[in-house]
């Protein structure tokens, strides 16, 4: 059981948005530089706070959770949300809107024709949902990644989010960055590019290199990827925790001078360091310098109402917890009146886990959907595209959610000229905790054939008919001509 004084994690939390505004603020000025800079502190004046979209954004998703509770918000919700109060088109997040206006629903929306995809636009924006589930990394990565794959789908930008959102979660727990970077590592791919980012990073640690010959070895391995993507920008983070030597303005410092995407490592490095030390262990000049404000430049404020101080924001966020961890069945964690407690036990239940797991397995070319009585998936095998007599092949798994066993008929409802081969037109899931059964579980294959005339888009549409039951479930295969 772990337990959290409710007035230490309001200070926790609270210095978790002050230090996202310093880091943001000290780096924005810097954003996009290739070169090592040589910053020595704030080159912004006192009192003003840069906006960042790296806290905008977190402030639509709080209010998602506030709108719809934790148990609804999934991908689709927060795609809507993006459409709705978003207006900003910049690289992965025009394309991820672009995409979901066409009918793309995610994470399919963050996978197609985006080259942005591995870039730094959702690690950026996970401490919304660690401060909501304090000390739980596995919720607060379902959430990470619910919210990545809009714009990421499964690419390295998702892996990036689900590592940091780990991190975050732990680290109200565990106050050790090497604990905390193993953490991370063990929820996500061995042999994806953020991983192997990491790696390096902690080999030229362990190895005595300084913080420069470190951070030229990071750009040289990423030099594939180009500028502007997660991995190595996230260890820019990384190398200015490990590097800093426990002193805060040496480690915001040092993650800014590595240069590239540096409001997004400083306000990561800073929001990580408040979680991890509380107000306390920002420096009373840097907070004088930034003060309480949050200035917003990427949510349309004339339809949506943000908090507009970090002391409101904390707030907002404090009330939501006791929803999202009952949402969450998390039996493990406490807020209280006591004193803190945590054992080694709690620590070892962070790493790893088949829920990461299957997390980082989903496929970027699919979409999910619930039906309550059973859930399906369907995955396209290749481009959602199509032309005039071409074809596509779709798989379909259906999944039985609740125990009893369901027949189900499926039906094709087809655009005009429009045909379908493969699959079955009736299945049976079976009792979901039959030992021998991938549990409930049925795969389909089908292959979708066009006519001679194809529109802009065509949306077939796979009809389930679950016998006994009055929920009708529809899943849209949507096809760009």
């Amino acid at each position: 059981m772990i337990t959290f004084n409710k007035e230490t994690l309001r200070d926790r939390i609270h210095a978790c948005w002050i230090g996202k505004n310093i880091g943001g603020t000290m780096g924005t000025p810097f954003e996009g530089r290739r070169q090592i800079n040589d910053i020595q502190g704030f080159s912004t004046p006192e009192g003003v706070v840069l906006p960042n979209d790296d806290l905008d954004l977190q402030l639509v998703w709080l209010r998602a959770v506030e709108d719809l509770s934790p148990a609804r918000v999934n991908c689709g919700v927060l795609g809507e949300y993006w459409i709705n109060f978003i207006p900003p088109h910049w690289n992965e997040y025009g394309i991820g809107k672009n995409n979901m206006r066409s009918g793309l629903l995610p994470p399919l929306s963050g996978e197609y024709k985006n080259d942005w995809k591995h870039s730094n636009g959702a690690w950026i924006r996970t401490e919304v949902w660690a401060c909501m589930a304090p000390g739980c990394p596995d919720v607060a990565i379902r959430y990470a990644r619910e919210d990545a794959c809009v714009d990421h789908g499964a690419g390295e930008g998702t892996f990036a989010a689900i590592f940091v959102a780990a991190i975050e979660a732990a680290a109200f727990v565990v106050t050790d960055i090497r604990t905390l970077i193993d953490i991370g590592l063990s929820k996500i791919p061995e042999g994806c590019r953020v991983a192997r980012s990491q790696r390096l990073l902690l080999d030229c640690f362990d190895k005595g290199d300084d913080w420069k010959t470190a951070r030229n070895k990071l750009v040289e391995d990423s030099k594939d990827l180009g500028w502007f993507e997660a991995p190595a920008n996230v260890a820019f983070a990384m190398l200015g925790m490990l590097y800093g030597g426990g002193d805060f303005k040496r480690s915001l410092i040092l993650a800014i001078n590595c240069g590239d995407d540096t409001d997004c490592t400083g306000a990561t490095l800073g929001a990580l360091w408040g979680i991890m030390h509380g107000t306390a262990g920002i420096p009373e000049d840097w907070k004088a310098h930034i003060g309480e404000g949050i200035t917003t430049v990427a949510i349309d404020r004339g339809s949506i109402a943000v908090p507009d101080t970090c002391e409101k924001l904390t707030d907002r966020v404090m009330a939501q917890q006791p929803v999202m961890l009952a949402a969450n069945h998390v039996g493990h964690v406490r807020i209280c009146d006591e004193a803190d407690h945590a054992d080694e036990a709690d620590v070892n239940a962070f790493r790893g886990g088949a829920f990461a797991s299957q997390l980082c397995a989903l496929p970027g070319r699919s979409c999910s959907f619930d039906f309550i009585w059973g859930g399906a998936t369907l995955v396209y095998e290749g481009e959602p595209e199509i032309g005039p007599g071409g074809s596509v092949t779709v798989s379909v798994t259906l999944r039985n959610q609740l125990p009893d066993p369901k027949h189900v008929h499926l039906r094709w409802l087809l655009p005009e000229g429009f045909t379908v081969s493969g699959g079955r037109r009736d299945v049976c899931l079976m009792h979901w905790t039959d030992p021998t059964h991938a549990p409930g579980a049925v795969n389909l294959t089908f292959t979708l054939t066009a006519g001679d005339v194809v529109e802009a888009v065509n949306r077939p549409v796979l009809e389930l008919v679950c016998a006994g039951r009055p929920t009708v479930g529809y899943i849209p295969v949507t096809l760009l001509g």
